[in-house]
């Protein structure tokens, strides 16, 4: 199996959702089910029917969880330096036409958030990132057509 790449932000994110599906939202179902069950005849009954599709959303989202944190290679970005862009470094960049700025920071999957600057991994941009350094400039395919960025600044958070 391969490793999940991830910020320490990233996982302890993803043991705190797990939590609270396991201690909060599979025990409020269980109770829900039952109460379902009480109201008699289960092929008609909607009620019993919905709690059994979110027991099997939170039961699936469970089991993904724990697979995602058994695999995962959690990065301290905080102890990490250089001038290279990699996993965990943030990232700005300067678009060659329209000389506007932004900023990213490279993380996993799960943790990419564009509204709040994090991109996945595995995302376009990050992939034509990675391993450049300050002034390279890199192009990335996107629907409308190619787009050219400079590096202008990196550095790990």
């Amino acid at each position: 199996m391969q490793k999940v790449p991830m910020t320490v932000q990233g996982h302890a994110a993803l043991e705190a959702e797990l939590k609270h599906l396991k201690s909060t939202e599979r025990p409020e179902i269980i109770q829900a089910i039952s109460v379902a069950r009480d109201h008699g005849d289960l092929s008609e009954n909607a009620e019993y029917h919905a709690a059994k599709e979110k027991q099997g959303f939170i039961e699936g989202r469970i089991k993904e969880l724990e697979s995602k944190l058994t695999l995962a290679q959690v990065i301290d970005v905080a102890k990490m330096d250089g001038d290279t862009v990699k996993f965990g470094a943030t990232v700005t960049i300067v678009n060659e036409d329209t000389d506007e700025e932004s900023t990213y920071q490279i993380v996993g999957e799960d943790e990419a958030s564009i509204k709040n600057g994090k991109v996945s991994v595995t995302s376009p941009i990050a992939r034509a990132m990675i391993t450049k350094e300050v002034g390279d400039t890199f192009e990335v395919i996107a629907p409308g057509g190619s787009k050219f960025y400079e590096i202008i600044g990196v550095a790990f958070k």
